[in-house]
């Protein structure tokens, strides 16, 4: 960081606060030079050539002159290749032990001097030289891993390396985590370390909060997901290819994986975006299924200050008749900024106060940050010297950062240990009344006016018991810490769901809750980073999640705030939030003009609830996103696979944000098929583009022709919401419902429609297809 950031670092957090950062960033230089050993002279090295083969389950071995590789098929159809032993475990990603293998699947010599793999869904080629090819049953080439390259150093120690990847001309990239830019990936660089920028963020912004290396490409010849697992900091290159380059010839796109040490380790999972998103979550867990009124709107703001301040903004929602699921209070709750503690001048009861909010249907959730304030005397840090349960560093010393409660140690949640003890430490939050918890500051960061802001890599950790240090665990400290406060708030109150998101994860995140935007800036471009995010986490395997509506950073104008409300009233995670000195986020501050635009929309998503809750048990079923990018039913349609500012809810709805300032039209790139208008009832014929009417009042949105929606009737009882399929056509829909917010069973029910002699025909199918269909129908869009 340059002078005039270390004026602002000092400004942002204060002088004093500002020297101390300082001093902790040159403390973690100076131990980081002491205790990791200085990268000498390496040697570089490849694979060689091929020298025979070991058949094993779902594979075998291959051995090259100076590697081997480990190929494995499972039965499900995903596809594992480790080199130089490594193996599908330990992995902080995966849902437990590893998929078996595939016993159908057999290493077998190839033609060219190779071997392969054959499988029902995937071929295998490795070539003599150690590429490794995945093609389709039919031939088509997915992705070609050509031989990797290792430097190691001369003295021993780890080795870092670079594997560089081709795919289809026309494919296009989405993923690596939690990305402004996009959710389609351009040629450029990004980081795999998750980073905390320090400030509001847009789209130009990279690494952010969240990095996984999880690469989703969609090309005219299959969809694919490949995953190497691997923790340590690193950097993909992607190219996109181009057709026809050259003299006729196709330039394939391309992706290079750099990484700084650990594991050359690779999952693939291909077939359709359904297929694949099913085969991920199999591979790394079920999503947590959010409880039914996580699904509604929350508010937040940095700086609500005072129980008096609480009950003000609750007053208003409820006053104007407007829905209010969660209020979330920041750290200005606690005292002194030290977490699991409560400033009592500002909230002298809040248990009372959760117990008179809940009364009007609003749960008080609470932020929890990782850092513990390094005070003698302090309850929560005594408690953890006494289990044991701070990072150290090589010499053994506690690792110190500076954090907002002034010097702090960190909890080290690679260990089972520090786990156990820290989810215990969530009854304090039960006892206060909240309901639900969101983790912040977990990259984790420590504040610094240069340098990456968080601890030493030098810094160890236990590594759930293999010992090692911050550069392999500083990617997974996020998923950790929410791996101990889901399985601690499991434990303490095992009859409800736990409600939990973090700021910070990794690959496999989605088994202990969602996550939002983090400080995302203020201003247009802050919104269209929005819906990048949540899109992008989606085809990773994170479906729940959202901004901070408004952005964290400034005062948006009524426009701005009203399309940003407008967008977050479609996206799983419905929060307004921001900074203490951002302005205010409540609809009623911005004129009556936003404010009934802001009533339209919460009404819509409370009219919408069983539809989202239908979406979010989906999600843990099959790992669908809710929020999906308009290629998601139709990967080979090139125009929607550049679409960027548009998305579907589910099958059945199409979402058109407006993202642009003064606009009262927007162009919307449809699908193929027959998509109503459900606003006007106006039928519109995909594929192609129409120019739809976006007033101040809403935003497009679209529903396909055929579609079942659940949704809530006018008397609040569950209604079915029928869009008439074209003539000639069938359609249909899903309903789950919601047996609470424990853990009890929820049935799928299935519907189809048709049209029999000019009516629309709902019937229920699957189990049960004798009986009637039990709910109330109402059909719109009858089309001429």
């Amino acid at each position: 960081m340059n002078g005039d950031g270390l004026v602002r670092s000092v400004k942002s957090v204060g002088s004093v606060r500002g020297l101390r950062a300082l001093r902790s960033a040159l403390l973690r230089r100076r131990a980081d030079a002491r205790d990791l050993p200085a990268r000498g002279p390496e040697r570089a090295r490849v694979p060689g050539a091929v020298t025979g083969a070991e058949p094993g389950p779902g594979g075998g071995v291959v051995r090259f002159t100076r590697s081997a590789l480990e190929v494995r098929v499972s039965g499900g159809g995903t596809v594992f290749w480790g080199w130089d032993g490594a193996g599908p475990e330990p992995s902080y990603a995966l849902d437990g032990r590893a998929p078996e293998p595939d016993g159908r699947a057999a290493l077998e010599p190839d033609k060219d001097g190779g071997w392969r793999v054959v499988s029902e869904r995937m071929t295998v080629v490795i070539s003599r030289h150690g590429a490794v090819e995945v093609r389709t049953p039919g031939g088509g080439v997915l992705r070609r891993e050509l031989p990797p390259r290792w430097w190691e150093p001369v003295g021993g120690g780890r080795a870092r390396w670079v594997q560089r990847s081709e795919v289809a001309a026309d494919a296009r990239f989405f993923g690596l985590g939690g990305r402004a830019a996009g959710p389609r990936l351009r040629d450029g660089s990004y980081r795999l370390w998750n980073t905390d920028p320090g400030g509001g963020f847009g789209p130009d912004d990279d690494p952010l909060y969240i990095t996984m290396p999880v690469q989703l490409v969609v090309a005219d010849a299959g969809t694919h997901l490949a995953f190497y697992d691997n923790t340590w900091d690193g950097r993909v290159l992607l190219r996109e290819g181009e057709e026809g380059a050259g003299s006729g010839h196709d330039r394939p796109g391309g992706s290079e994986l750099r990484m700084e040490g650990g594991p050359l380790r690779c999952w693939m999972v291909a077939g359709t975006p359904a297929r694949v998103l099913a085969g991920w979550t199999t591979l790394t867990g079920a999503p947590a299924l959010p409880p039914a009124w996580a699904l509604g709107h929350q508010h937040a703001r940095w700086g609500f200050g005072s129980e008096r301040e609480v009950r003000r903004i609750v007053a208003g929602y409820t006053g104007r008749g407007l829905p209010l699921s969660a209020l979330h209070l920041d750290i200005d709750h606690y005292d002194a900024h030290q977490v699991f503690t409560v400033d009592r001048s500002a909230f002298p009861d809040l248990p009372r106060l959760a117990e008179d909010l809940a009364r009007d249907g609003v749960r008080l959730v609470s932020i929890v940050d990782p850092a513990v304030k390094a005070e003698r005397g302090n309850a929560v840090y005594e408690s953890g010297l006494a289990a044991g349960a701070f990072v150290k560093d090589a010499q053994g010393r506690e690792v110190r950062g500076q954090v907002w409660p002034g010097e702090c140690a960190y909890p080290d949640f690679t260990d089972p240990r520090t786990r156990a003890w820290w989810g215990g430490l969530y009854q304090e939050r039960l006892d206060q009344g909240f309901a639900g918890v969101w983790h912040d500051m977990n990259e984790p960061v420590s504040f610094a006016p240069f340098g990456d802001a968080t601890l030493p890599r030098s810094a160890r950790h236990d590594l759930e018991g293999r010992g090692g240090d911050h550069r392999e665990a500083h990617n997974v400290y996020g998923l950790t810490m929410a791996r101990a406060g889901h399985e601690g708030l499991r434990e303490l109150r095992s009859e409800e769901r736990p409600f939990l998101f973090s700021r910070s994860g990794w690959a496999g995140m989605q088994r202990y809750g969602g996550t939002w935007s983090g400080d995302v800036s203020t201003g247009w471009p802050g919104l269209r980073a929005s819906l990048a995010l949540v899109l992008g986490l989606g085809l990773c395997g994170v479906p729940y999640s959202g901004p901070d509506v408004g952005g964290f950073t400034g005062s948006p104008s009524p426009e701005l705030y009203l399309r940003w409300f407008q967008l977050g009233a479609w996206l799983p995670l419905f929060r307004t939030h921001a900074a203490k000195w951002a302005g205010r986020r409540e609809p009623w501050e911005f004129g009556p003009a936003v404010l009934e635009g802001a009533r339209a929309a919460l009404a819509e998503r409370r009219r919408l609830h069983p539809y989202f809750m239908t979406l979010a048990q989906l999600a843990r079923l099959t790992g669908a996103p809710y929020a999906r990018p308009l290629w998601w039913g139709a990967p080979g349609d090139r125009a929607l696979r550049d679409c960027e500012d548009a998305f579907l809810l589910g099958d059945a709805l199409l979402v058109a944000p407006v993202l642009e300032r003064g606009a009262d039209r927007r162009p919307v790139r449809l699908p193929r098929g027959r998509w109503y208008d459900t606003a006007t009832g106006e039928v519109h014929e995909g594929p192609g583009q129409v120019l739809l009417p976006a007033p101040l009042s809403r935003i497009p949105v679209l529903a396909r022709a055929g579609s079942v929606i659940p949704v809530q009737g006018e008397d609040g009882g569950l209604e079915l919401e029928v869009w008439a399929p074209a003539a000639g056509h069938t359609g249909g829909g899903l309903l789950v419902r919601d047996a609470g917010d424990g853990w009890e069973h929820a049935a799928v029910e299935r519907f189809s429609t048709r049209v029999v002699k000019g009516e629309v025909v709902v019937e229920r199918t699957g189990a049960g297809a004798d009986a009637e269909v039990g709910h109330p129908v109402r059909v719109r869009g009858v089309a001429p």
